[in-house]
């Protein structure tokens, strides 16, 4: 049997769909969040509704009722070194908060190893990418010095390829999944840390769920990957969909994004695909874009960067800002072997 482990993480709206998925190998969790979300979790726990395939209506995960405990506290109320793992589930610009930063700052000198689950990778997994150049992508950041003191090789990325939503007409304890795709992670380059990731996707693909029709499968698993480019398949879906969302009137929804001009979702997803085989992956590593295409059927609701700009946020992810200037950097280190030759 796996080990069982405690796990810290950071963001309890997105984060709690993990947390669903790792408590049911026993695995504790506690949630940083808001001190409205916390109270909540810590007297009601939390709920997820997960869309099940060939099931009329969702199955409803409720936290008290899994093997293991969830807990939930503001940015204060953890220590890093007390836990096996580390998850980052809070959006990019959040991580400069006061309060927040200092626990990022905790997480990155306690030497624990951390996953992100953030649209956005973390400023220092980029480093795990060689023939970059780091600096130059920090202006995509919204504060990069919040990573300063990380070590790359204790950090790796999970692709956030689920899709959820908190109900607006519902508590803050609950989240509910619009795409019920799988969580893709990169190894650690320590093969230890790269160990527990393995007994979390092995307790997650043990887990039968007591419906009335019977034990069934339940969507949403951990896949860990090799290739530290199985991540950056997101990319190509932020940039077709989910920041086209963005429209000079307002916003609309991803599948409109999408499908509204299939042809012109195609070349921007096809572009980005391909700057990410160029710095590295390979294309088994990444999404091809009728997959996608097909799961964004699905998608009826424009993307959270869309409407948190609807909303008047003053900043939110840049991962499109990353890709012009990881590309950006391409085109001039190709123009300098050009003249160098």
């Amino acid at each position: 049997m796996p080990a069982t482990y405690k796990i810290l993480i950071m963001g309890a709206s997105y984060g709690s769909l993990l947390a669903s998925k790792i408590m049911f190998g026993g695995h504790s969790v506690h949630l940083v969040c808001l001190p409205a979300e916390a109270d909540l979790i810590n007297a009601e726990g939390f709920r997820v509704r997960l869309p099940v395939k060939g099931r009329k209506d969702p199955i409803e995960i409720d936290s008290r009722k899994l093997p293991s405990k969830v807990t939930a506290g503001g940015a204060n109320s953890a220590d890093p070194k007390d836990y096996d793992l580390v998850g980052l589930a809070m959006q990019e610009p959040q991580y400069r908060s006061a309060g927040v930063r200092e626990l990022l700052d905790a997480v990155a000198t306690s030497k624990v190893p951390c996953m992100s689950i953030m649209n956005m990778p973390p400023l220092p997994y980029v480093k795990r990418i060689p023939g970059l150049d780091y600096a130059a992508l920090k202006p995509a950041y919204t504060d990069p010095t919040v990573w300063d003191h990380f070590d790359p090789a204790l950090l790796t990325l999970c692709s956030p390829d689920p899709q959820a939503i908190r109900p607006p007409d519902e508590k803050v304890n609950v989240l509910m999944v619009t795409l019920p795709t799988n969580f893709k992670v990169a190894k650690f380059d320590n093969d230890k840390y790269t160990a527990i990731l393995r007994d979390l996707e092995q307790g997650i693909d043990a887990v039968r769920y007591d419906a009335p029709e019977g034990k069934i499968e339940l969507p949403v698993k951990l896949r860990v990957h090799d290739s530290i480019f199985v991540p950056l398949a997101k990319w190509s879906m932020l940039l077709a969909g989910n920041y086209r969302c963005i429209t000079k009137d307002g916003m609309r929804t991803a599948q409109e994004a999408v499908h509204s001009n299939l042809e012109e979702a195609r070349s921007v997803y096809n572009f980005v695909f391909d700057l990410c085989v160029k710095l590295g992956a390979k294309p088994g590593d990444l999404v091809p874009f009728e997959k996608y295409a097909a799961a964004a059927e699905s998608l009826t609701r424009p993307a959270s960067a869309a409407r948190a700009l609807q909303n008047g946020a003053p900043n939110i992810e840049r991962a499109d800002k990353l890709v012009q200037v990881a590309l950006v950097d391409a085109r001039l280190e190709a123009n300098r072997k050009k003249a160098a030759a």
